[in-house]
């Protein structure tokens, strides 16, 4: 087929290298021109685990262009992947989205193309959108009928490729059977699994085929604001609990997993941290409660969700604050930048919340991420901080390090070497996720969340559960 992207971020980038790796004919529009020039000069705006190698082997089956006056009227699809911003009073700002739908109904002709809503969007935007595109052609003279198919993505910044190769399911929301098999014939590859994976990006070992799963417009929207916000609930809900078991004395890791044993629970999105981040969880339950007052759903476990996240950003520099005394005059270093590993990506990054709250008491703050480096640079020049150029530099005469995202280069570094380079040597684990006996055994004192300073126990749990 040929399929028309616009917009290239994450979404839009990410959609279209993979259906032009299973065989579709792809364009992608975006109106930045710099973004443009990178990604025709082979060059990636965004750092996105093994995204460059499938553009490569996607090559002559994919362009891009800003340039609204190339839209090909014979394409059989257009997907919508612009940003949706928070606007004032907290809604939904849809002017990207409107703009989409206003310079397609401007160019298309004769036979229209299917029309695949992907941006995040509220409950009623499908159908406010068709009927956009419909005045557009009637403005036109045109009396073809308009059709939109909700299609929300539910990938994961560091896994996209990897989330649109083998999704769980593929959520349509649609008005006919002929819709359904649109999509179906669109996505076939990936429902049937019969493309040659990428290489860096294996299939899963197991037999289970993603399911194609219709409903109507205005669920499919809802399904994917549901879906954020309840695995950001399962993420405060055991942050909440971690900072009950840090003052009655338990381990939350333990606690997660005993927990996560129950099917019903399992185990994903019950690591206790310092709080989730990132350009969805917090934008999307924002837009979701605005909705929801919009019609009179007060959605009070959402808003929790929301304040919990906020409050447990704050444990970094309580528990800094508790074992310096004071950050005045200290110098911290935080190891990791982005809001996740596998990014570069910084929206909405705690990161960002604990350098100003650091460098508001006072504190000298030095940083070092693999991946969001330049991004910072770009995007946040006006903090206060001293940029590494590698972890290991990161130590040198720091009073306390934060480990801030679990990077996998972190969780070997040579610590008892890189303690000597300290000044003291204090090491905040806010992803739970180092040897802490290793890291007291080499004379640190370990802080983490929800679990005991001195890491007693852990071994055994360990050796219990394996």
């Amino acid at each position: 087929m040929k399929v028309i992207i616009i917009g290239c971020g994450y979404v839009g980038l990410s959609t279209g290298i993979v259906l032009a790796y299973i065989g579709h004919e792809v364009t992608l529009i975006d109106r930045d021109e710099e973004k443009i020039a990178k990604l025709r000069a082979g060059e990636l705006p965004i750092y996105e685990h093994g995204l460059q190698e499938v553009l490569r082997a996607s090559a002559g089956r994919i362009s891009f262009t800003d340039d609204w006056d190339s839209f090909d009227t014979n394409a059989d699809a257009v997907v919508i992947a612009v940003g949706t911003p928070i606007g004032e009073g907290g809604g939904v700002d849809l002017t990207y989205v409107r703009a989409a739908v206003k310079e397609i109904g401007a160019r298309v002709n004769g036979n229209l193309p299917v029309i695949l809503l992907k941006s995040t969007v509220p409950p009623g935007t499908g159908r406010e959108m068709r009927a956009l595109l419909q005045q557009k052609l009637a403005e036109r003279g045109m009396k073809s009928k308009v059709t939109l198919i909700s299609n929300p993505e539910f990938l994961r910044e560091g896994q996209a490729l990897f989330d649109s190769f083998y999704p769980d399911r593929i959520v349509a929301g649609i008005d006919s059977h002929e819709e359904e098999a649109f999509l179906t014939a669109l996505y076939q590859p990936v429902l049937l699994q019969d493309f040659i994976p990428p290489h860096g990006i294996p299939r899963p070992g197991n037999d289970r085929l993603p399911a194609l799963f219709a409903t109507d417009l205005t669920s499919a929207e809802l399904i994917k604001y549901a879906a954020n916000a309840f695995l950001a609930v399962k993420i405060s809900f055991i942050n909440e609990f971690a900072n009950l078991a840090e003052s009655v004395g338990a381990d939350i890791t333990a606690v997660a997993r005993g927990i996560g044993l129950d099917q019903r629970i399992g185990p994903q999105f019950l690591q206790a941290g310092i709080g989730w981040g990132g350009s969805c969880f917090g934008k999307d339950m924002r837009a979701i409660l605005h909705a929801g007052k919009r019609h009179q759903s007060e959605l009070p476990i959402v808003r929790a969700a929301l304040e919990v996240n906020q409050t447990q950003r704050e444990l970094v520099a309580k528990k800094l604050q508790a074992k310096l005394n004071s950050l005045a005059g200290r110098t911290i270093g935080l190891l990791g930048l982005a809001f996740k590993p596998g990014t570069d990506d910084l929206r909405d990054a705690p990161s960002l919340d604990i350098i100003r709250q650091l460098v508001g008491g006072g504190a000298r703050v030095k940083v070092y991420d693999p991946a969001a480096m330049e991004r910072l640079a770009c995007e946040h020049s006006t903090l206060d901080v001293e940029c590494c150029p590698t972890a290991e530099s990161l130590f040198e005469g720091c009073d306390a390090v934060v480990l801030v995202t679990e990077w996998e280069e972190f969780l070997h570094l040579p610590y008892a070497e890189l303690g000597e380079r300290m000044r003291e040597k204090l090491l905040v684990d806010g992803r739970n996720v180092l040897d802490q006996k290793m890291l007291t055994d080499a004379g640190f004192t370990v802080c983490s969340v929800g679990r005991s300073d001195t890491g007693g126990g852990r071994e055994w749990l360990g050796a219990v559960y394996k």
